[in-house]
């Protein structure tokens, strides 16, 4: 999670993506279906995170607004993990609205701090937790916090990216996610968790 440095699984699949979104946008169900597998888990976890229980409607949402704008999309495949995701966070947005519930706000002033390195303590205790277990945690962060780890461990962005999507900049994006991610740290270590089961954030049971 190092600055830079995008997590694993999404660099696997952004070619695939990429090509998938190019065959979508000539009229390909096919392919628009491949570009929805790829990025429907991380976003729906991503949506949970914000909104937990109303994900999936949120989610679906999203979607129509997404196969609607679709040949209005100009980028490669991690662009449309962050077009996708900046979508979701409009809907969900609009959607805590509704519910008369107001995001929290964050006064983030410093931005010079970076991601943790590789294979450190925090990439190691998210992954040591069960989907459902992890976005709950991620869910008594601070809202900025939460986003910001959310979309760069579960969605898979990196730092401009993520930062693009919140309309932030990526020094104070950076600074969330570590802020983030340093206290689920150091709450798991205080509840003793194991890390014997690896998933990831993005990832079911």
């Amino acid at each position: 999670m190092g600055q830079g440095r995008e997590p694993r699984r999404a660099q696997a699949y952004d070619g695939e993506l990429g090509a998938a979104v190019a065959r979508a946008q000539e009229g390909d169900e096919a392919a628009f279906a491949v570009a929805y597998r790829i990025v429907q888990p991380g976003l729906l976890g991503y949506l949970r995170g914000i909104v937990g229980d109303d994900a999936e409607d949120v989610a679906s949402d999203a979607w129509l607004e997404i196969a609607r704008d679709l040949g209005r999309f100009r980028g490669d495949g991690a662009g449309f993990r962050g077009w996708t995701a900046t979508i979701a966070r409009h809907r969900a947005l609009d959607h805590l609205r509704r519910l008369k519930v107001r995001p929290r706000s964050s006064a983030l002033e410093q931005d010079v701090l970076d991601l943790p390195g590789r294979h450190t303590t925090h990439d190691e205790a998210l992954e040591a937790l069960s989907t459902e277990q992890a976005l709950a945690l991620v869910r008594t962060l601070p809202r900025d916090q939460a986003e910001a780890v959310l979309l760069r461990v579960v969605v898979g962005l990196d730092g401009p990216a993520a930062a693009r999507v919140l309309g932030k900049r990526p020094g104070a994006v950076r600074t969330a996610a570590h802020r983030g991610l340093k206290r689920l740290a150091d709450r798991l270590g205080a509840a003793g968790v194991t890390h014997d089961d690896p998933r990831t954030l993005g990832e079911s049971k």
